[in-house]
C-alpha cells in the first residue's frame, strides 16, 4: 500500500524561468537512466524476491525512487512555469511567444506544446519511457550488480547536470539526488556481498578449462597488459591458432538430420547453387556510370 505525502523529500528552490534546462531534466524523469526507471526496476524485484531483508530493502529504495521522481518532476515544472504561464494566456505577440519557447534550444519548445510545460515521461531528446529500460533478470546476485550499475549511471547524470545548471536552487536539490545514488549503490553492495558465494551469477558452475584464460584477439598497436589479464589468476594467450577450436574439436559445425531432412537440403542447396563459370551480364553492367570501376567489357568508369 503506498500513502502520499504533500511534503518533498527534498525542497526545491527555482529562481528563475528555463524551458530549456528543464528539457534536460527530463532525462532523469523518464529516461533509461531515470527515477522511474529505478522505481519500477527496484519495485517489480522486490515483488519477486524470497529474501525477507532484500525485499525490504527494495521496497524502501523503489519507494524513495518515486519520491525523487516527484522531486525532478516538481523541478521541471517549475522551470517551466512562466513558460508555461505565457503559453496558456498569449500574453506576448504570437511571434515574441514562438521565439520565447524556441529561444531555449534542444526540444523545449515541443515540451511546452504538447505537455503544457509538465514534466512528461519522456528522455530529454523526447523519447518515451519504456518498459526495457528495466533490465531485472530474476537473479538476485545479477540484479544486485546491475542495481549498482544503475546507480553508478544515475550519479554521472545528476553530475553532468549540475555542471551544466546555474541556478544554486536546483543545483542544491539535484547534488541531494545525486548523493542518495551513492547511498543505495552503497546498500546494493552490501546486499550483495552479505550472499555467498555471490560469483558467478546463478547455480551452474563454469568449465573450468576457460574460466581463467584470457584470450587476446585485438592484437596490434596499443595492446596492454593489466590485472584483468595478466598475473597467476590468468592465462594469457595470444597465439590466435590456439583461440580456435578451443574444446579441441576440429571448428567445424553438423547437425544430425533425418534421410527426408537431408534430401531437402540438398534439393535446396542445388536449386540455389551459384555458377563459377561465365560472367553474366548484370543491371549493374548495362546501367554504370562514373565512378563505377570495371564493368563487364573491360570498361572502367
Amino acid at each position: 500500500m503506498f500513502m502520499h505525502n504533500k511534503r518533498l523529500q527534498y525542497t526545491v528552490q527555482v529562481s528563475e524561468c528555463n524551458p530549456g534546462l528543464a528539457n534536460l531534466m527530463l532525462e532523469q524523469f523518464g529516461g533509461p537512466q531515470g527515477e522511474l526507471a529505478a522505481a519500477m526496476r527496484y519495485f517489480t524485484q522486490a515483488l519477486g524476491e524470497s529474501d525477507p531483508g532484500r525485499k525490504d530493502m527494495l521496497l524502501d529504495i523503489a519507494t524513495e525512487e518515486l519520491s525523487h521522481l516527484e522531486v525532478i518532476g516538481t523541478i521541471v515544472a517549475m522551470l517551466n512555469k512562466g513558460a508555461k504561464g505565457k503559453l496558456s494566456e498569449t500574453v506576448d505577440e504570437q511571434a515574441e511567444m514562438y521565439r520565447t519557447i524556441t529561444g531555449s534550444g534542444n526540444d523545449s519548445h515541443v515540451t511546452q506544446v504538447l505537455y503544457g510545460g509538465g514534466p512528461a515521461l519522456t528522455n530529454s531528446a523526447g523519447l518515451p519511457f519504456r518498459a526495457e529500460f528495466i533490465d531485472t533478470i530474476g537473479e538476485p546476485t545479477a540484479d544486485l550488480r546491475s542495481n549498482i550499475a544503475a546507480e553508478s549511471r544515475a550519479k554521472i547524470v545528476y553530475e553532468r547536470l549540475i555542471n551544466l545548471t546555474p541556478d544554486p536552487g536546483v543545483r542544491d536539490a539535484l547534488t541531494f539526488l545525486m548523493t542518495r545514488e551513492i547511498a543505495h549503490q552503497k546498500s546494493f553492495e552490501k546486499a550483495l556481498y552479505a550472499i555467498e558465494p555471490n560469483f558467478p551469477s546463478g547455480k551452474l558452475p563454469g568449465d573450468p578449462r576457460f574460466t581463467d584464460v584470457y584470450f587476446s584477439l585485438s592484437q596490434g598497436e596499443g595492446e596492454a597488459r593489466g590485472p584483468w589479464n595478466q598475473g597467476d589468476q590468468w592465462t594469457y594467450v595470444d597465439d590466435r591458432a590456439m583461440a580456435e577450436a578451443v574444446d579441441g574439436g576440429d571448428g567445424g559445425a553438423t547437425v544430425g538430420l533425418t534421410r527426408e531432412e537431408l534430401a531437402k537440403v540438398e534439393l535446396n542447396a542445388a536449386r540455389t547453387a551459384s555458377r563459377r563459370d561465365g560472367d553474366p551480364t548484370t543491371g549493374t553492367d548495362l546501367g554504370a556510370g562514373p565512378g563505377a570501376g570495371r564493368t563487364k567489357g573491360g570498361r572502367k568508369n
